[in-house]
């Protein structure tokens, strides 16, 4: 085998990497308690999880092995990561609610297996997603949980709260049928109009969130939270304003 057909895994296992460091990060003395370290090593992640796909197609070096290997890169960076950062930003704020209500975000990892596990499976999805896909459930956690350190101490109270309600729609969003396109425009170059529109959509309406994001001074994470939620909210009004099948 040629060294091309392993630059894809290559770049894959970096993706694991960030993910790894990014859990050291949360148990570092000097860094317990902030998000901000072990989010970058979550976009670190995203970035080498789109360039591995962008090199197996421009290499044509798809394998079963690097798969596989994506597979489980993505439990750890977009599974294990974001539910451990939800864990202990909400620990950090549970006096006064139940013990075993904090340990809830872990559910993030076990149902972004799940998620994974079937995508590897669902001939459905080659070109689109049923149900919200891992890296994008990572990222709201991760720039959830940096946004919250920006919250007046006022609402110390409501962010475990906030956490658990966010943790448990994430867990719903990752396994259900709710279809939503790809953010990746030339993934399908056959894609309908509705597909198209969604996505000119979501780009117009990402724009407008950066420029508000940046007139009223706020945290850069809020445009990453902001587009998410956005796009969530759009597959979910289109799926169900969409004219059903007679």
């Amino acid at each position: 085998m040629s060294l091309k057909k392993h630059i894809p895994n290559a770049i894959t296992s970096l993706n694991l990497l960030c993910g790894v460091i990014g859990i050291i990060a949360l148990f570092l003395p000097e860094l317990h308690g902030t998000s901000y370290v072990p989010f970058i090593f979550m976009l670190a992640a995203v970035l080498f999880d789109f360039c591995d796909g962008l090199a197996a197609r421009l290499l044509g070096a798809y394998s079963p092995v690097g798969k596989e290997l994506d597979s489980l890169a993505d439990v750890v960076s977009f599974g294990v990561l974001p539910a451990l950062m939800m864990y202990f930003n909400c620990s950090l704020f549970a006096d006064g609610i139940a013990g075993y209500l904090v340990w809830i975000p872990l559910l993030i990892a076990v149902f972004s297996a799940l998620r994974l596990s079937k995508f590897n499976l669902d001939e459905r999805q080659h070109s689109s997603f049923i149900g919200l896909p891992t890296p994008a459930s990572a990222l709201i956690c991760g720039s959830l949980c940096c946004l919250l350190t920006y919250l007046p101490e006022s609402f110390d109270a409501a962010i475990p709260w906030i956490i658990i309600g966010v943790s448990v729609v994430l867990c719903f969003l990752l396994v259900c049928e709710l279809p939503m396109f790809s953010f990746k425009f030339g993934k399908d170059i056959n894609a309908d109009m509705s597909t198209r529109m969604l996505r000119i959509a979501i780009v117009s309406i990402s724009a407008i969130i950066i420029v508000l994001v940046v007139a009223f001074k706020l945290p850069w994470q809020a445009i990453i939270l902001g587009i998410l939620l956005a796009y969530i909210l759009e597959n979910a009004l289109f799926h169900l304003l969409k004219p059903k099948d007679s």
